[in-house]
């Protein structure tokens, strides 16, 4: 199981550094079960010397688990992009993120909601940069697409949102726009229709497991509007609502 956790890991790493998609990982180390597929993800960040900056997390759907962590590296704010986009595009997901301000270590009792909401320091306009390792991911077992996070490429931190309890946070209305003009415009929803039940789910998750929820870990749980292509190499405005705007350029590689 170790060679195989560790080839995997090895094959997904080697893909992401020389920003090329492979058809799948080797029949030899296929992930077969989400368990699998969670310690390539903890593999990968051993590996490449990188330590936890945050989580991705969705509720579950059925048995298929929806998070991964996020390493340190991959994690930036403004005005550029610190992970290249690829190309002349770059493909985003809209998202509303929390930042902890405190630790939740793990305990018998599951945490509350108003106790997760409690332990949040700061609440953030994101952006989750999207890239598989998989030239067509969806086409794959889930333990392989959770293996590669789930697609996971960077996330960019944007402006904090104030009294974000106060706020409609279950839709929100997109415009992405350049000096030029609007470029698209999008209704968004979040998928599990409010941006904290992910974030509780996850404390209770990693409680489970023995592990802490770590303050200043910045968590992302899901995308309002899917997968958008935004241009890259010029400055971009994204409006979330209003709720504030989040300006960035994503630098070509």
């Amino acid at each position: 199981m170790t060679t195989l956790i560790d080839d995997a890991a090895s094959q997904l790493i080697a893909a992401r550094r020389e920003a090329r998609q492979i058809e799948r990982l080797p029949e030899s180390c296929r992930p077969a079960t989400v368990e699998d597929a969670l310690l390539v993800q903890r593999r990968i960040l051993e590996l490449s010397g990188e330590k936890i900056g945050g989580w991705k997390c969705s509720l579950p759907k059925g048995e298929n688990l929806m998070l991964a962590p996020l390493p340190g590296s991959t994690i930036g704010s403004g005005p550029f992009c610190p992970v290249a986009a690829l190309k002349a595009e770059a493909r985003i997901e809209p998202e509303v993120a929390f930042v902890m301000g405190r630790d939740l270590p793990p305990r018998a009792t599951p945490y509350a909601e108003q106790e997760v909401r409690d332990a949040i320091s700061e609440t953030r306009l994101v952006l989750e940069l999207i890239r598989s390792r998989y030239v067509d991911p969806h086409a794959l077992p889930f333990p392989e697409f959770l293996a590669d996070s789930l697609s996971h490429l960077g996330l960019f931190a944007g402006p904090v949102l104030q009294n974000p309890f106060d706020r409609e946070l279950g839709t929100i209305p997109f415009t992405v726009g350049t000096k030029s003009g609007t470029i698209l415009t999008r209704e968004g929803r979040h998928p599990n229709e409010h941006p904290l039940r992910p974030l509780v789910w996850l404390a209770n998750f990693l409680s489970s497991r023995g592990e802490t929820l770590k303050a200043r870990a910045i968590v992302t749980t899901g995308s309002y509007a899917g997968v958008l292509v935004v241009p890259s190499g010029i400055p971009l405005t994204i409006e979330y609502g209003n709720l504030g705007t989040l300006s960035v350029a994503f630098l070509p590689k």
